[in-house]
């Protein structure tokens, strides 16, 4: 967004009269940066954690009279926020059960957004059970993962069993590709993600299909590559051993968690 200029989200959250809404502020703009693209289309939404239910009219608002929106709570006070467009299910994010027949009871979402309870089970079990039901090119959002660094919330700096901890794995997955180890490998996440967005207490998945990347060139070199020269019998057989034993040194480094070694 420009300078100093709103986003529409922002804007009605700002001239909000209805039912309550409680965002962060800074929230807006990423909403804007991934959702403008689904706006009056025939778009799906799931969002964890109605609350008061405000922000389900604010993304129908939004998105325009074609969205159809899903909402989850466990709160059985929360189906009273249902109106066109707008339906709502009572249950728990973190009961597998209930996750796993909900999916059979919506179809497949092109945005998820995670705003319920924030415990780090709760927004793993959501995770591991509805990552599946968004489609092929929508959009995964977690929200308020500064949970992750809150004692209260099983959260602290590097603490196992955090969201923040469990989603670095995504990193990993995301270049699996390009992994020599069979501790990585080519996941349905590798195939299925185009890009992982990390931000102040949010993270955003995109969602595309994806096929092992390649790489190519064009133009004319600038310099003469050496690798590409006419080499000598001992020069080959002097590459081959460096090659072997810079592989064995590392992995008995990588064995160990230590840095790296390359010969210059």
């Amino acid at each position: 967004m420009g300078i100093n200029k709103k986003s529409d989200l922002e804007t009605y959250f700002r001239t909000n009269n209805s039912r309550l809404i409680h965002k962060w502020i800074h929230y807006f703009d990423i909403y804007e940066r991934h959702f403008n693209k689904f706006r009056d289309t025939e778009v799906v939404i799931l969002e964890i954690g109605v609350s008061h239910g405000g922000s389900l009219q604010m993304w129908k608002d939004y998105f325009g009279e074609k969205a159809t929106i899903f909402g989850v709570d466990i709160d059985p006070r929360c189906k009273d926020f249902e109106e066109e467009n707008i339906k709502i299910c009572i249950g728990s994010q973190s009961n597998r059960s209930f996750l796993r027949a909900l999916k059979k009871k919506i179809p497949k979402v092109d945005i998820l957004i995670d705003d319920g309870g924030h415990t780090m089970e709760q927004q793993i079990v959501s995770y591991e059970e509805l990552f599946c039901h968004v489609k092929e090119n929508g959009i995964y959002v977690c929200e308020d993962l500064h949970t992750s660094y809150w004692l209260r919330y099983g959260g602290g700096h590097k603490r196992r069993g955090t969201f923040i901890e469990y989603s670095k794995n995504f990193i990993d997955h995301l270049n699996a590709f390009h992994s020599e180890q069979k501790s990585l490998q080519v996941s349905a996440f590798t195939t299925s993600v185009d890009s992982i967005h990390y931000y102040d207490s949010m993270i955003v998945i995109e969602k595309r299909k994806i096929e092992a990347p390649c790489d190519e060139q064009t133009g004319i070199a600038s310099f003469r590559n050496e690798g590409h020269q006419k080499r000598t019998k001992t020069q080959k057989i002097k590459e081959k051993y460096r090659i072997f034993f810079l592989t064995k040194i590392n992995k008995i480094l990588r064995f160990f968690g230590q840095s790296g070694f390359i010969w210059k």
